[in-house]
C-alpha cells in the first residue's frame, strides 16, 4: 500500500523543526543566506534544503494581516510527470517505488544531458526539484525512504511538535485529512483540502489556496 503525508497547516506554527530535521537526517550543510524582509529562510528550496516552511501574507476584507505557513516539499505524485520525463531521457534515472509510492532518483540521473534535466525540473507542477551542479543529481524530498523501509516515520513528521504532520497508509491519511478538515472548518470556514486525488501529500489549508505561497505562485 502506498504511503502518504498529511500536513494540516492550521496547526503549523512555522517553528521550522521539520525543515531542520530534514537537513540533519540527510546530512545537508548550511547555506549562506541574508535577511530579505521575510521570516522565510532560506528564500527557496535548494540542493541543501529539501523542505522549507513558506510564509505568505495578505490582508483580509477588514484590512487585518493574515499570515499563512506552508511546509513545502515533493508531493510524491500519483502520476509523477518528472518520472515520465526522466524515463524518456535516461531510463531508470527516476522511479516511483511500488511499495511506498515515493518518487526516487538514482545514480543514473548523472548521465542526463542538461537540456533534459531542465525538462524534468520544468515538468513538476509544484516547482519542487532542484539540480545540484556539483553532484549532477536532482534533489528533493525522498520520503526518508531509509527510515520508512525500517518501519520509522519520516524525520519531519517525527519532529513536528504540534501534530501538524502525520504519515501512514494512503487511505488512512486521506480519511484523517477529511476528519481534520471538518475540525478546521469550525474555526476556519474557508478551510479546504487540496489535490487529494493527484498526490500523496495532503494539505489542509485554513483559507483558499491562492493565499498560500506555493499555490499563489505555481498553482
Amino acid at each position: 500500500m502506498p504511503k502518504a503525508f498529511l500536513i494540516d497547516t492550521t496547526r503549523c506554527t512555522a517553528c521550522r523543526g521539520c525543515q531542520i530535521a530534514c537537513k540533519e537526517w540527510h546530512g545537508l550543510p548550511a547555506v549562506p543566506t541574508r535577511q530579505r524582509g521575510s521570516h522565510q529562510n532560506p528564500p527557496d528550496l535548494n540542493p541543501c534544503n529539501l523542505k522549507i516552511v513558506r510564509f505568505h501574507e495578505h490582508l483580509d476584507k477588514d484590512g487585518r494581516v493574515m499570515w499563512n505557513f506552508f511546509p513545502d516539499q515533493c508531493r510524491h505524485c500519483q502520476q509523477p510527470p518528472c518520472v515520465m520525463m526522466a524515463e524518456m531521457a535516461v531510463p531508470g534515472s527516476m522511479f516511483k517505488d511500488k511499495k511506498t509510492g515515493a518518487v526516487l532518483i538514482t545514480e543514473k540521473f548523472k548521465d542526463m544531458e542538461k537540456i533534459d534535466v531542465d525538462t524534468v525540473v520544468a515538468s513538476c507542477p509544484y516547482n519542487i526539484p532542484r539540480y545540484d551542479a556539483r553532484t549532477r543529481m536532482l534533489t528533493k524530498c525522498d520520503m526518508c525512504i531509509d527510515r520508512v523501509q525500517a518501519g520509522l516515520e519520516p524525520m519531519c513528521v517525527k519532529t513536528c511538535p504540534t501534530g501538524c504532520m502525520a504519515f501512514g497508509e494512503r487511505e488512512e491519511m486521506l480519511a484523517l485529512a477529511h476528519r481534520r478538515l471538518e475540525e478546521a472548518k469550525k474555526r476556519f470556514p474557508k478551510a479546504c483540502l487540496v489535490d487529494e486525488e493527484e498526490v500523496n501529500v495532503f494539505y489542509v489549508l485554513a483559507e483558499e489556496p491562492e493565499h498560500y505561497y506555493a499555490y499563489a505562485s505555481f498553482g
